[in-house]
């Protein structure tokens, strides 16, 4: 059986260790801060990056570049290793578009290469256990195409409960109107949000306040999990830049779900650019969407 390589995107994000540990190959997408675009060699740490944001800087957002796409994959293939590639969710980025433009233009050049494209409809984390599973899946010995296939058949298992703390983010990227974010600032409405079938990030409710916001995606995930509980899938928390909150969630995932099997990390700024700092977000295998 040809030896093949996983890759994904930088929005996926997986623990650094996690990537360097299992060769994961990421392709980046690109966020631009007052004229200076980030995402290759250039990079601020999460905290430099919020800490931007809360001072008024509005970053924008870059799909992966086609270049980068193609030199990363026919490095792969010169190396004579097949691709499974998974991917930031097409209904939220172009990056989809531009990784199957890429794969299959360098198939077409190099015959006998294969670059399997999956499109996870996922974000963040929802994203990354998608990717944990993938190797997880080739450790136990499975082959690229029987992972892809159990991907394509389980992704819509993997779901996302998010909330954000600043409503105007969300405006900003057309979530909400104006008037609902500045409204629901002043009542203190907080939003709950999905990644739903299609792969879109979607409004599912609002809640008063803080507390009650992160307590509600907690309780949501525990409903959603139900009799689909996965021992060895990990249920992961990610956070713009509000670790004190992070950990505060993965408390009252402990004491509802009884494990130790979480990881927290900070959402990438591609993401976090639209979504702010003080975001917080629940990532786990569950019930379909």
């Amino acid at each position: 059986m040809k030896d093949f390589v996983i890759t994904a995107d930088s929005n996926c994000d997986l623990l650094p260790e996690f990537i360097k540990e299992k060769n994961i190959g990421i392709i980046p997408h690109y966020y631009d801060i007052d004229g200076i675009t980030y995402g290759d060699e250039i990079n601020l740490t999460p905290k430099e990056f919020y800490d931007k944001m809360r001072t008024g800087f509005m970053p924008t957002t870059m799909a992966s570049n086609p270049a980068v796409i193609r030199e990363t994959f026919k490095n792969y293939v010169d190396q004579g290793l097949d691709v499974l590639h998974i991917s930031f969710s097409s209904a939220l980025s172009g990056g989809h578009s531009n990784v199957a433009t890429g794969a299959a233009e360098i198939c077409e050049e190099n015959p006998g290469a294969k670059i399997i494209v999956l499109d996870s409809m996922n974000a963040s984390m929802g994203e990354g256990l998608v990717i944990m599973k993938a190797v997880q899946l080739k450790e136990a010995g499975k082959g690229i195409d029987e992972i892809a296939e159990w991907i394509e058949t389980h992704k819509l298992n993997f779901c996302v409960q998010f909330t954000v703390d600043d409503l105007f983010h969300l405006q900003r990227g057309g979530r909400v109107s104006k008037m609902t974010a500045i409204v629901g600032s002043m009542i203190n409405v907080k939003p709950i949000l999905v990644v739903n079938k299609e792969g879109a990030l979607v409004p599912a409710g609002t809640v008063r306040g803080r507390k009650k916001s992160l307590a509600t995606i907690v309780n949501n995930m525990e409903n959603q999990i139900g009799s689909y509980k996965d021992e060895e899938s990990a249920i992961c928390v990610v956070h713009g830049d509000a670790l004190e909150d992070a950990e505060y969630v993965a408390e009252l995932i402990k004491e509802k779900l009884h494990t130790n099997h979480i990881i927290i990390n900070t959402i990438s700024p591609s993401i976090g650019a639209h979504s702010g700092p003080g975001a917080i977000g629940i990532c786990y295998y569950g019930g379909s969407r």
